[in-house]
């Protein structure tokens, strides 16, 4: 199934999400930790805060916001995967750990499909293409006139191998024949110092980071990766309208549980999700970081995940990335 289909599915699917089954009322009888394997600031841990607010009110308890990054994602997811299946610690994450890692990693500490339930998805992304001013790009065709010009001489930044910045461009580069040398940094911001500073030249980044350089004027946005127009960036084409037809890189996140957790508790945490996220208010305020709302029963995660890890699979075989 592809990957549009899935994620155009997934709102169909989430109303097996809204009973709250019996025998997960007694839960939770204390604090819940939503644990972020990102640093406080980052996309997942801003979208994490939105919910966890409204969350806590519904199970009437806290929730917990614990920031464990390292390693892409993979130390905190690690964590959550090892974790007691108890219902009081619960991973909120991006689909790198979840997707990529175990492509790209031949000694990942935990196995995603194996150690870990999912709960729902929360919240999907356009990629935005950021270039230069310096570079003398104000559109998609210009800059692929650019880079084919100058093979080999222009480089990308990406949060690093594997992740969704990384094979985006990988991705685009087979599809437009280009030569673009890769540097990975540590983060969006770091990526946004180089491109300010001309280290890099391109860079998919998530439009949180991005747009608000691109407003300023530092920075110029020449599409998003969404098969149709963003309603977070409705002003920006597609790639598929630019010329490249199929042509997507979506990143979301979703909250899973340690393999184990007592499948009423993970039903009655996925209809609490769908109901916040799907609330207006929630749906705003996702939007204000360029996100939009999802919201999903176990299952459709399940679907989506396995459909990414497909698709990417393909990418990383037919752009040559080697496991680590």
């Amino acid at each position: 199934m592809k990957r549009r289909q899935i994620l155009c599915s997934l709102a169909a699917t989430s109303v097996a999400a809204l009973a709250a089954p019996a025998g997960a009322q007694a839960w939770p009888a204390r604090p819940v930790k939503l644990l972020v394997p990102f640093p406080p600031g980052s996309s997942p841990d801003l979208i994490a805060r939105v919910i966890a607010e409204p969350l806590g009110a519904a199970l009437g308890q806290t929730i917990v916001v614990e920031n464990r990054a390292g390693a892409g994602g993979n130390i905190g997811t690690g964590l959550v995967a090892k974790a007691a299946p108890d219902g009081y610690t619960f991973l909120f994450t991006i689909q790198g750990p979840l997707v990529t890692a175990p492509l790209l990693s031949n000694s990942l500490p935990y196995d995603p499909v194996k150690e870990l339930a999912p709960v729902s998805l929360v919240a999907t992304s356009p990629n935005v293409l950021v270039v230069s001013p310096q570079l003398g790009a104000a559109s998609l065709a210009e800059f692929v006139r650019v880079a084919k010009a100058r093979p080999g001489q222009l480089n990308y930044g990406s949060v690093g191998k594997g992740s969704a910045s990384h094979l985006a461009m990988e991705s685009f580069k087979a599809r437009a024949g280009l030569d673009l040398k890769h540097v990975p940094f540590q983060g969006f911001p770091q990526i946004v110092g180089s491109l300010l500073s001309g280290e890099v030249q391109a860079a998919f980044m998530v439009p949180g980071i991005a747009m608000g350089q691109v407003r300023a004027g530092k920075l110029k946005a020449l599409g998003v990766t969404t098969l149709g127009r963003s309603s977070a960036l409705p002003e920006l084409p597609t790639f598929v309208e630019l010329g490249y037809p199929g042509f997507e890189a979506v990143s979301w996140q979703a909250v899973l549980a340690p393999a184990g957790t007592p499948r009423a508790i993970v039903e009655r945490l996925s209809g609490e999700l769908v109901r916040i996220i799907k609330s207006d208010e929630v749906r705003a305020r996702m939007l204000g970081h360029y996100f939009s709302a999802a919201g999903t029963a176990p299952e459709a995660l399940a679907t989506l995940m396995k459909s990414e890890r497909d698709s990417w699979g393909r990418v990383i075989k037919a752009a040559g990335v080697q496991p680590e």
